[in-house]
């Protein structure tokens, strides 16, 4: 006789509540981790940098050259208001002895005068020398201000020409010095045109370094604005 198998007995609530329960604690950690690996690099693609390691190089070097001619701008403002102020008594000196558009010398030529300005234009000229490398725009401040710098020093050489020529020749001399002054401080007010926009393109407001100039001698001035403004 043939016996019957036992009746399979079905899991009682309580017990298939359990099972799932612990199926999901074991399955949870796999499921979160998957999820957040998905999330992750979700987030990772829509934020990474679409930029090529040149370009990123090429942008790291131009941040660079901002930052550098910036820090520039403000070391050659004080060095053009140190230098202007060096050579403002030369220009007052120079002014007095040939005035602007005079047809006359204003005074007879002196040794003493054109030995004294000589040193004064001699250090401006050097305080020029050998500048650090920068961008195109700090580079066109810094030659104009140069450029003027030696320009004056050329019109003392001429003036200090004119106290040792013999007097029928001085008159010309003279005169030459004047117009030699007149574009020292024509070409130094580019340079100070240029740094007066350079100030105020990086924050610092306008600084105004032009030298001290008079009708004529075809100079830019300042605009007027209030220093740091």
């Amino acid at each position: 006789m043939r016996t019957k198998p036992p009746a399979r007995t079905r899991p009682r609530p309580q017990q298939q509540q359990q099972q799932q329960q612990r199926w999901w604690v074991a399955v949870a950690p796999l499921v979160t981790l998957i999820a957040g690996g998905l999330l992750g690099a979700w987030i990772g693609a829509a934020f990474a940098d679409p930029r090529t390691d040149t370009e990123k190089r090429i942008d790291a070097m131009e941040a660079a050259e901002v930052q550098r001619d910036a820090e520039q701008v403000v070391t050659l403002t004080d060095q053009a208001r140190r230098i202007r102020d060096l050579l403002t008594p030369v220009l007052d000196g120079l002014h007095t002895a040939v005035p602007p558009k005079a047809a006359q010398p204003g005074e007879a030529p002196a040794q003493s005068k054109a030995d004294g300005w000589k040193v004064v234009t001699r250090k401006a000229v050097s305080d020029f020398a050998d500048p650090p490398s920068a961008g195109t725009a700090v580079n066109i401040a810094r030659s104009s201000l140069a450029a003027g710098a030696r320009q004056l020093d050329l019109a003392v050489d001429t003036y200090a020409a004119a106290v040792k020529a013999p007097e029928a020749e001085r008159p010309a001399l003279l005169a030459l010095a004047g117009r030699q002054r007149d574009t020292a401080i024509a070409t130094w007010s580019v340079g100070a045109t240029q740094l007066d926009q350079l100030n105020v393109d990086t924050g610092h407001g306008h600084q105004h370094v032009f030298l001290p100039s008079q009708p004529g001698q075809g100079a830019m001035t300042a605009d007027g604005e209030q220093e740091g403004k």
